[in-house]
């Protein structure tokens, strides 16, 4: 079951076409990854799932029934731009947050609480907003905009400023938010991200969607059918072992290892490649090549 649905939506600004009819489809309790390159389209169309702005044409459904006002109340969003006012206390500025979601000020203050414990900011809270570093300021926003427990999580560059320690710390929450059952649009530059936590991805160039799918299709669709094969240095000549379904790309040495890159035909195979291997030599590794994300984006947006 999808949770949010938008489709054939179209935005125009002056002179700019943001976005060109685009259609995604966003499983429920997946972490959806809305990729592409800057100027694409994607922060616009997150201001219009959020009620920001609205879309000239097309149309976006949560749960089956077309947006309205009150699903703010449903959706839990972290801009890339920072929105804290640095002269607030850190406490109060996250119990005035919590409480335009909903939340009583007791509750806010039991739950905010609970969470600057988790995250090791508690020594923070009466402090002003202004004195915190990049990393601390993120930490706040992330904790109120998934607060009021919502059903659809957006989290536009949620790393930008932390340190590879907090942002395996945020990677582990945003994995434990989707056990719970919470829906994620998570809108990246880091293609590794998008490997770790995405199940399926959706890809906007030039303010159409040129990719998507899901994550583990999408690499296969883009691989080239190769093999990686490591084995024990030989004087013989492998090439000549092997029949034409199997051509080598690469071949690289070191340390008494030689590595092979060999590209199956359609009618090869890697069980058959294999039985040719064998006889001649002792193999150490086989592996399949798969393009990482970041080569697809590359490639595709090339």
């Amino acid at each position: 079951m999808n949770l949010l649905v938008a489709e054939n939506v179209t935005k125009q600004y002056a002179n700019h076409l943001a976005l060109d009819k685009v259609s995604i489809a966003v499983p429920q309790g997946n972490v959806f990854g809305l990729l592409g390159p800057n100027g694409a389209g994607k922060t616009t169309l997150i201001r219009i799932i959020n009620q920001i702005t609205m879309p000239d044409s097309g149309t976006v459904t949560l749960n089956g029934h077309p947006l309205t006002p009150d699903d703010i109340y449903h959706i839990g969003y972290l801009p890339e731009e920072r929105g804290l006012y640095k002269k607030m206390k850190v406490g109060e500025q996250a119990i005035y947050l919590a409480r335009l979601k909903g939340l009583s000020r007791h509750d806010a203050i039991e739950q905010l609480k609970q969470w600057f414990v988790k995250f090791s900011i508690e020594a923070w809270w009466d402090k002003k907003v202004e004195e915190l570093s990049k990393g601390m300021a993120q930490k706040i926003q992330f904790i109120v905009t998934i607060l009021h427990k919502p059903s659809l999580l957006i989290f536009d560059e949620p790393f930008s400023g932390f340190d590879p320690v907090n942002v395996n710390l945020l990677k582990e929450e945003i994995l434990k938010l989707k056990a719970n059952g919470s829906t994620i649009i998570f809108s990246t530059h880091n293609m590794a991200s998008v490997e770790e936590l995405c199940d399926e991805i959706a890809l906007i160039n030039k303010s159409r969607v040129v990719l998507s799918g899901k994550v583990d299709e999408v690499r296969r669709q883009y691989g080239d059918n190769i093999v990686e094969v490591g084995f024990h240095r030989t004087e013989k000549n492998i090439e000549s072992v092997l029949s034409a379904d199997y051509k080598i790309t690469e071949s690289k040495e070191s340390n008494g290892l030689q590595t092979l890159h060999i590209q199956l035909s359609r009618q090869g195979s890697p069980n058959q490649l294999l039985q040719q291997l064998l006889p001649h030599i002792e193999i150490t590794s086989f592996q399949e090549l798969i393009p990482t994300m970041n080569d697809i984006f590359i490639k595709v947006v090339k």
